[in-house]
């Protein structure tokens, strides 16, 4: 699994089968389910990684451009018990995800052939095949494009959280004081923005390797069509007689990981909690009747939701308050009428 295998994959056939074509914002949506050999999936294989963070580090640094701009004082929430959750000032933090943190390496104490080894696993977003943070998010601002990316968009996102409370993960991490809410109503709506790895979107569009996996000096990971992935995972599981984690997790995720040992080892040895996300069993949870109800629901709300923030967020870009941008919009229609 070299990197020169990986690059030739992904921009040979990885792009080409996902069908990402710059469309606007910057990789064409999915209109509907894409076949699963559509996604582009990554395989993690755990024996090769050596913690070293470069990793984590290139993530930072790529990414830093997207991450939140939080404006203080707070506003006062409404009921209080809305907490306010504010990792500006430790944005150094990379030892967990933050929301300036979207890539961290696990450690694990285990024994692998009858020694003990330490094992360093890079952890971010699974990339579910079908996102429940997508599928679940009330106001339109996850999105999930053709090539099996999931997204927030932060310029549309009102940090309810509703995202990480349907992540059998809890991947996505809350910042406070940034985003649409403070548009809308302050005390009343959201809490400021969630982020989470996307898995260097931009960069994908653009026929680039995410960041993670280019600065990575030991080709821990490698990029492809899920299909083929899943089939890379089984053979280099079965040279090193190890296990498979991603193939059926919550219904199947776009990150595959490969180890020596169970993961059921593997999770009773990390340290889980807060930004700190387990390895262990993850039913679908998008095959839930609730949830699949919730999300017939929430879809139109969604799709209005997703028309305001569109339209806020041209506005935004175009210097002018909402009331200001719909008159001289409304001014231009009636010139272009006559």
């Amino acid at each position: 699994m070299s990197k020169s295998i990986s690059r030739r994959t992904f921009l040979k056939s990885g792009l080409l089968a996902a069908g990402t074509v710059a469309a606007g914002d910057a990789v064409a949506e999915a209109a509907a389910s894409p076949a699963r050999d559509q996604h582009l999936a990554t395989l993690i294989d755990i024996t090769r990684c050596i913690g070293c963070g470069a990793c984590v580090e290139a993530c930072r640094e790529t990414n830093a451009p997207k991450f939140p701009n939080p404006q203080k004082p707070f506003p006062k929430m409404i009921p209080e018990r809305v907490k306010v959750s504010d990792w500006s000032d430790k944005q150094d933090v990379d030892d967990r995800l933050t929301p300036y943190n979207w890539l961290f390496i696990q450690t694990a104490t285990v024994m692998v052939d009858g020694e003990e080894t330490e094992l360093t696993i890079p952890r971010r977003c699974m990339h579910c095949t079908n996102p429940p943070c997508v599928k679940l998010c009330p106001w339109g601002a996850s999105r999930q494009y053709q090539n099996g990316i999931s997204r927030i968009d932060t310029d549309m996102c009102l940090g309810g959280s509703k995202c990480k409370a349907v992540c059998p993960w809890d991947i996505p991490q809350r910042q406070t004081g940034d985003g649409l809410y403070l548009k809308l109503l302050p005390s009343l709506a959201g809490n400021g923005i969630m982020n989470k790895c996307d898995r260097c979107y931009d960069r994908v569009a653009r026929d680039e390797l995410p960041a993670c996996i280019e600065a990575c000096p030991e080709d821990v990971q490698t990029i492809g069509p899920r299909a083929e992935i899943v089939a890379l995972a089984h053979e280099r599981a079965k040279e090193i007689n190890g296990y498979v984690y991603g193939e059926h997790e919550n219904g199947g995720t776009n990150t595959l990981y490969v180890s020596p040992v169970p993961f059921e080892t593997l999770n009773a040895a990390i340290e889980k909690g807060p930004g700190k996300p387990h390895l262990g069993p993850a039913e679908d949870r998008m095959a839930d009747a609730n949830h699949l109800g919730a999300a017939l629901l929430i879809a139109p709300l969604a799709g209005a939701a997703t028309a305001l923030g569109r339209y806020l967020k041209a506005a935004r870009r175009a210097g002018q308050s909402p009331t200001s941008y719909a008159a001289s919009n409304q001014r231009s229609s009636k010139t272009s009428d006559r």
